[in-house]
């Protein structure tokens, strides 16, 4: 969904810790995703993969992503099926593309990783991938509730980050898609994945900032949120700045969160 579409808090199974089965009802635990998406430009054939050598050549450009996440479906319905129906109900992009050429400026050596952690397969470790491909992508995301609206107040900035801290490059990312024959089209969109820096306030998600909501963060006129609630404007921001350089922004990813519905369409 493209910046400022309504996004409606999904209802689905979810169950309590306490509860012997599950029920159906909206949402409690809404969350956002800051990411980075991929959107393809050249495609690969059915049956064929990419290389790393070339992964980028079939990258048009990128947008600004916030993945919806509802971490209450999420944690009953991914084991063993995975996330599914916790993801699918909305994700917001950025109104247009920035091409890679416009980034060339701002490539950067691939995250180092931790000591310990396994090195990437073969397939997914490139020389020149790990020597400059990472993207210095300043990244924020933004909080305004109802009651600050009301009063006047500011936005709240809940978390800054860098998509450089990435774990895997845009260049892994394509290969990865691609490495089992999986064809790539023309505009598809991939997602990076939570983009959660080293340091304090550069978290990508509301999980890691408020530690499962064990402490919730206070918002200018006294509310407390530990995710996100009705009437709630989540805005991600992204911008490329270098000395030298033109300063690139990617515009807003911006989402505004209304009530669950209490119907169900028939389609008719």
């Amino acid at each position: 969904m493209v910046s400022g579409t309504p996004v409606v808090r999904p209802r689905e199974q979810t169950k309590a810790p306490d509860a012997e089965v599950p029920s159906f009802g909206p949402c409690r635990r809404l969350d956002y995703e800051v990411e980075l998406g991929v959107i393809v430009g050249t495609g690969n054939q059915l049956g064929e993969s990419i290389p790393m050598a070339s992964a980028l050549d079939h990258v048009f450009g990128v947008v600004l992503l916030n993945d919806w996440s509802a971490r209450d479906i999420q944690a009953w319905e991914y084991q063993p099926l995975g996330p599914f129906l916790a993801k699918s109900f909305a994700s917001t992009i950025s109104p247009w593309i920035v091409t890679l050429e416009a980034l060339a400026p701002y490539r950067v050596p691939a995250f180092a990783r931790p000591v310990g952690d396994p090195a990437p397969l073969p397939h997914l470790n490139d020389p020149a991938d790990q020597a400059e491909g990472g993207f210095s992508i300043e990244v924020e995301m933004w909080l305004r509730s109802a009651k600050m609206r009301d009063q006047n107040l500011a936005a709240q900035c809940l978390s800054r980050g860098n998509y450089s801290n990435c774990y895997w490059t845009l260049g892994q990312t394509v290969a990865h898609y691609a490495s089992n024959g999986c064809n790539l089209q023309p505009g598809d969109l991939l997602g990076s994945g939570t983009n959660s820096g080293p340091k304090a306030g550069s978290q990508g998600a509301l999980i890691e900032i408020t530690h499962g909501g064990k402490n919730p963060v206070r918002l200018p006129g006294g509310e407390m949120r530990a995710f996100i609630e009705d009437g709630d404007e989540i805005v991600q921001r992204g911008r490329c700045t270098r000395e030298g350089c033109a300063t690139i922004g990617f515009g807003e990813a911006a989402g505004f969160v209304v009530p669950a519905k209490t119907w169900l369409s028939t389609g008719a």
